[in-house]
């Protein structure tokens, strides 16, 4: 596209320079500055100048030839020259600095001025001036005219190519509308052969879904089948089984489908059953060496390396089985051991729950020396050294055996069974499996062997043991350094508890109150009160008052507080039986009164009712009191017992105008007072509140105390007949409450005011009367 000349170019004033220099070599004086370019040399003979004292301009020289790199196009030819051309001026004004330079340090000879003054002033300049300008515009020129051949040259270059191009164009427009059809054609072959291919293809999927049961039968009844679990490609089998028997599930109308699901049904069965056994066998190999080994040693170190170190070391060498086991067990439960709802989950699962029944047989049958000895040393210890401190060694021996089951059964079947409700669980499964060994699904054990113990130690002693499990296991404080043996025995002993232990004080407590508060005898000794001892208010209570609120400590110590609220059965039944027997010992007071007035009915009701609903209040079904001095929460029951106004009250219920509802919801009639009714005493319904019973008994015993003495104070203060001085019915009250309630002049000062109101309201409704 380029002509050759244009890379082989060497400007002409190359030529000149060399033959410049070689005339240069052989003189020591520099050239002349009006030298010619066509190398022709003047006469030695020059006449001096007189007048021209100028300084001699350097001699002009021509720029080293240089190759000029090849152009692109033409912008850029044009950079490149330009580049050159200032190159050029560069070195050609550095060298005339130069020669200056030099010149002005040379002195000049006689000859050479003589030469200077020879030639005219006007010729020099014009000599010197045509010939600076003429080699650097000879130059430029030069430098056009190639530029101008080489831009002709691009110009039929590009209207060669130009013009080839739109030929190629009307070529393929051409062809294009030739073969239009033919392309069409072809579109649809390619899309037809891609349906082909499709469907190809899913008939060769749908093919090996029915080819894949002569193989698999083969495999799974061939003579040495069982040793397929021991290897990873059996699981393999397991998912191409299913995956065989979701397709005819998912396609009932293919040929024969019914038939090829029930087969894989069956080989998927048989599958599983080789697992099960395999596992079963590889178990029974390692319990028939642990087992003895465990039988022939007596250290406790040694036994427990070989029942969880050892043990788990042998099982977990059969990786592909163990593998193949964590699989089967994975497809029906999750991590938890919640179950997974899937395709063939029904024959997983019980796979699984006979592998975890195969499981916990072997593992209770080599550990039983381990069970029999820790149950020997804690009868041991519960017979000759104390029964509460060998039931806390025995839970904590279990809850340390407990934890280490479960850490073994997660790093063998890769779940972590926690408490579930669901009976398709992987807990519900664990649980079914009750053996002698504890597990974390198998606590029975321990409750079974501590009521043994505990069935025949004091209640004391049960509640003591209950309070120390709740509060060394249950009532943990959640901080980031919690263990994962603190957050095992934690659920353990809420289940124990909840499922064991608190049933069963229940069941103490019902005993309890069966005997010493039902059952209890009454006798003529108990039927008195005596004065108070050492400030307590409670120390002249009957004897059935009296455990009654023993009981209610007990049980509100043993129990966290949402099981010992007053909704408890074990609550209302003490409150209700302690109720029933202090109504029969005022019935046999009222019996016996003609022979022995002493003491009154009504105050005997109104002390130890008050001593336990003081019981009740102070301990406020969970905040237990030690010991109260005295009736500490008196205050709150009287207002909670007195209506707001007592004189409205007495004066209501003398005049017949007010509603004994207001009394009691539940009251019966009562003795007449003047004719009117009063509120009668009930016996307590099973439906009601324990509490509620409670302040209804106290209120019907409060009404019949005060109402009594108000009359006699009221006719002592009118002088009635037969009746005793005002002073004397006060100082006989006086010795009542103070031997009743000797040290708490809250109780006294409120009853006796009561007494004074009910007095007052029978004298204006007297005064009242006798106005009309």
């Amino acid at each position: 596209m380029y002509e050759d000349s244009w890379y082989s170019f060497v400007p002409d004033h190359v030529q000149n320079r060399n033959t410049s220099t070689t005339q240069a070599s052989s003189h020591r004086r520099r050239e002349s500055l009006l030298q010619q370019p066509n190398g022709n040399k003047r006469s030695d003979i020059v006449e001096p100048l007189d007048q021209l004292f100028e300084e001699p301009e350097p001699t002009i020289e021509l720029p080293e030839p240089t190759l000029t790199r090849r152009a692109k196009s033409y912008s850029d030819f044009y950079h490149v020259v330009h580049a050159q051309l200032s190159k050029d001026v560069a070195k050609k004004r550095r060298r005339k600095n130069k020669e200056r330079s030099l010149e002005a340090l040379m002195v000049g000879k006689p000859e050479d001025d003589v030469r200077r003054r020879a030639v005219s002033p006007s010729e020099s300049l014009d000599s010197e001036l045509v010939n600076a300008s003429h080699q650097e515009y000879s130059l430029y020129r030069h430098q056009l005219e190639m530029t101008e051949r080489h831009l002709d040259t691009l110009i039929t270059d590009a209207n060669g190519a130009l013009h080839l191009f739109t030929s190629l164009a009307d070529s393929f427009r051409a062809v294009e509308s030739q073969t239009s059809s033919f392309q069409a054609q072809c579109d649809d072959l390619v899309s037809e052969e891609r349906r082909l291919q499709k469907l190809a293809d899913d008939v060769g999927t749908d093919l090996h879904y029915y080819a894949y049961l002569d193989g698999v039968t083969r495999r799974l009844n061939a003579p040495g089948a069982g040793r397929l679990v021991n290897h990873e490609s059996f699981g393999d089998i397991l998912t191409n089984l299913e995956a065989c028997i979701a397709f005819m599930e998912k396609h009932p109308d293919y040929r024969d489908a019914e038939s090829y699901l029930a087969r894989y049904q069956s080989l998927l069965t048989k599958a599983l059953h080789l697992l099960e056994v395999g596992f079963m066998n590889h178990l029974n190999r390692i319990s028939s060496e642990i087992s003895k080994q465990i039988s022939s040693t007596q250290s406790e170190a040694a036994r427990h390396a070989l029942a969880y170190g050892r043990s788990e070391e042998m099982i977990l060498e059969a990786d592909g089985l163990v593998g193949n086991v964590q699989r089967v067990i994975r497809s029906c439960y999750d991590q938890l051991g919640n179950p997974i709802t899937g395709q063939s989950s029904d024959y997983y699962s019980n796979t699984a729950v006979n592998i975890f029944s195969s499981y916990s047989d072997v593992r209770d049958r080599d550990l039983r020396p381990m069970t029999q000895h820790d149950l020997e040393v804690f009868r041991k210890e519960a017979k000759e050294v104390n029964a509460e401190a060998a039931c806390r060694n025995f839970i904590k021996q279990c809850y340390e055996r407990s934890y280490n089951e479960a850490d073994l059964f997660a790093k063998i079947f890769s779940i972590e069974p926690q408490y579930s409700m669901d009976n398709q669980s992987a807990y519900a499964a664990l649980k079914t499996q009750q053996k002698a060994l504890v597990n974390a699904a198998n606590i029975a054990p321990i409750a079974t062997t501590l009521q043994s113990v505990l069935q025949t130690s004091e209640l004391q002693t049960s509640c003591n043991l209950l309070g120390w499990i709740t509060n060394e296991y249950l009532l943990l404080e959640y901080d980031e350094d919690e263990t994962r043996y603190a957050v095992h025995c934690h659920e353990v002993t809420a289940r124990l508890l909840m499922e064991h232990i608190w049933p069963f004080i229940d069941s103490l407590f019902e005993a309890e109150v069966t005997k010493s508060i039902s059952r209890a005898p009454i006798t003529p000794g108990s039927l008195k009160i005596t004065p108070i001892t050492d400030g307590l208010a409670s120390s002249n209570a009957h004897p059935i008052a009296a455990r009654a609120l023993g009981l209610l400590a007990m049980y509100d110590q043993a129990m966290p507080k949402e099981r010992s609220q007053k909704s408890s059965p074990v609550i209302f039944r003490i409150v209700n039986e302690t109720i029933l027997a202090l109504q029969r010992a005022e019935s046999r007071l009222k019996t016996n009164r003609a022979a022995n007035p002493e003491p009154d009915p009504d105050l005997f009701m109104i002390k130890n009712l008050l001593i336990l609903k003081n019981g009740l209040v102070s301990l406020e079904i969970g905040d237990v009191r030690s010991q109260p001095t005295a009736m500490q929460h008196f205050g709150q029951i009287w207002d909670t017992l007195s209506p707001q106004n007592w004189m409205g009250l007495f004066r209501g219920i003398l005049g017949g105008s007010l509603s004994l509802g207001l009394w009691s919801s539940t009251a019966n009639a009562a003795p007449a007072i003047n004719g009117k009714t009063a509120p009668g005493r009930n016996q307590p319904q099973p439906d009601q509140d324990a509490s509620e019973k409670l302040d209804e008994l106290l209120r019907q015993s409060i009404y019949a105390f005060t109402q009594r003495w108000g009359t006699l104070i009221h006719a002592a203060m009118g002088g009635k007949r037969g009746a005793q001085s005002l002073a004397t019915t006060e100082k006989e009250l006086d010795e009542k409450l103070m031997t009743a309630f000797g040290g708490q002049p809250e109780v006294v000062a409120k009853l006796k005011e009561a007494i004074q109101i009910n007095a007052q309201a029978q004298s204006e409704v007297k005064a009242e009367r006798g106005s009309r």
